[in-house]
């Protein structure tokens, strides 16, 4: 199959302090272009729909019978209503965001002029949530319904250009491109009862040249499923379990005792006030990958700026749940490749 490219860019919410990755794509049956929030730990593919379209910073789909609406074959469950002999969806998300509607057969355009028919997607009527100016939601988890599974895709990359940046990149299916000599490459670990996250081999964290002493399975997945570590562009920032947080966050402050400390913010607890400095060090950050790899996460990837008057926190959190993320601000910058064939994630520095 031949490669295909969209174009991709973060937004940066004014409501939150954390970005979303947007996706241009476009359709044949309504040929304008549309806007979707890239979620790599999601499955299903959905757009908005609205009978009268009249913002146009929003992007939707104008009618459901515009889209081939009957011509995918589902069976109902006795659970779902049947609404003009077509198959209802609902599906909700971990921050509490929803979408119900319509199951639809859509046609892609890709950047290029490449088209993809019979792609199956869900048309948003009752949309709620952090879907701020997008006109929906880009799959690209493992599930049967993701885009890579429908494209039956054996690749896909994306590269999350910096928050700053008013630039856009690419998100790209089976490139042949090989990744540099300066890339780092993790192992897909594989969790039997959840096939929609792209769960990472991480073995351990360095902070100033220190490995952390973790308990001995932080990073494993249980018999249950639960626990693991995942890659998620929707999540912004990294979340890891707490007593790895604490481990990890004490690390930190110790090698960053000479800045000056501020409150903190939101969900950071480790924050520092920064005014009139041009430049400061910090203790390196560093990823380690089941096989002996190691991935540098650049300071601006983790110090991130939380307001105008020069206080930046250290963009890490904890949480109650046993199941870790890798969250896209410590992917900015960095081109990420998911090989599904041999089952690699690869971190490709500076290669928007």
């Amino acid at each position: 199959m031949a490669p295909h490219t969209l174009s991709l860019l973060t937004f940066f919410s004014s409501l939150a302090l954390f970005p979303l990755v947007l996706v241009s794509s476009r359709s044949l049956s309504t040929p304008s272009s549309r806007t979707c929030i890239l979620n790599v730990t999601a499955s299903l593919h959905q757009a908005k729909y609205s009978s009268s379209v009249t913002d146009q910073s929003e992007t939707s789909i104008d009618s459901p019978t515009s889209s081939a609406l009957f011509t995918l074959n589902l069976h109902p469950r006795d659970s779902l209503v049947v609404h003009n002999s077509s198959c209802l969806y609902e599906v909700s998300y971990g921050d509490g965001s929803y979408t119900v509607g319509d199951f639809i057969k859509e046609t892609l355009t890709f950047d290029g002029g490449d088209t993809v028919e019979g792609v199956a997607l869900g048309c948003g009527h009752s949309n709620e949530g952090l879907f701020i100016g997008a006109g929906g939601l880009l799959g690209l988890g493992g599930g049967a319904l993701s885009l890579p599974s429908q494209l039956n895709a054996s690749s896909f990359s994306y590269c999350l250009v910096d928050r700053d940046s008013n630039s856009a990149s690419t998100l790209e299916f089976n490139s042949d491109d090989s990744p540099s000599q300066d890339s780092v490459s993790a192992p897909m670990v594989k969790n039997r009862q959840m096939d929609t996250f792209y769960y990472l081999g991480i073995t351990g964290i360095t902070v100033g040249g220190e490995t952390l002493e973790v308990p001995e399975n932080a990073f494993k997945i249980d018999n249950d499923g639960n626990g693991g570590v995942i890659i998620d562009s929707g999540t912004a920032v990294t979340r890891l379990e707490s007593a790895v947080y604490e481990l990890l966050r004490r690390e930190f402050r110790k090698g960053a005792s000479h800045l000056a400390t501020a409150e903190g913010v939101a969900i950071f607890d480790t924050c520092y006030d920064l005014r009139g400095q041009s430049s400061v060090a910090v203790p390196a950050v560093e990823l380690e990958f089941a096989g002996g790899k190691t991935l540098q996460l650049p300071a601006k990837n983790f110090m991130i700026p939380v307001d105008l008057e020069g206080t930046f926190c250290f963009a890490f959190a904890g949480t109650a749940s046993s199941l870790s993320i890798i969250g896209n601000v410590q992917q900015q910058g960095t081109r990420v490749r998911f090989d599904l064939v041999n089952s690699l994630v690869t971190f490709e520095p500076n290669k928007c």
